[in-house]
């Protein structure tokens, strides 16, 4: 948000934070979400780069279509674990995960 817009709506009592002030998540729970996050989007991009369906990539890992579309829309019940293993399974290097990991993420407002 542009500072000057923050600022405005400060003036009329408005109160301004982020989503982890919203939902009170300590600095460890942010960090994880946006690693699931990361993780979730590249391995859509990877799936639509491959021109893969999401039946297509269930069958490749032995999971459901609806798995796959929990995986990447980085729904809670779905484990790192199983992120990271359907990444390698679409060909992700350990180094291509570690760099995932180590950049950070672009918001959506960027």
């Amino acid at each position: 948000m542009r500072n000057s817009r923050r600022k405005r709506l400060e003036a009329k009592g408005w109160k301004v934070g982020g989503v982890d002030e919203f939902l009170g998540l300590t600095p460890e729970e942010s960090a994880y979400i946006e690693l699931k996050l990361k993780l979730a989007a590249n391995l859509r991009k990877r799936r639509e780069h491959r021109r893969l369906t999401q039946v297509e990539l269930a069958k490749l890992v032995r999971s459901s279509q609806s798995r796959v579309a929990k995986m990447e829309a980085g729904d809670p019940s779905v484990s790192l674990d199983l992120l990271i293993r359907t990444l390698l399974a679409l060909g992700a290097s350990n180094r291509e995960l570690a760099r995932l990991i180590s950049t950070p993420r672009r918001s959506a407002t960027t």
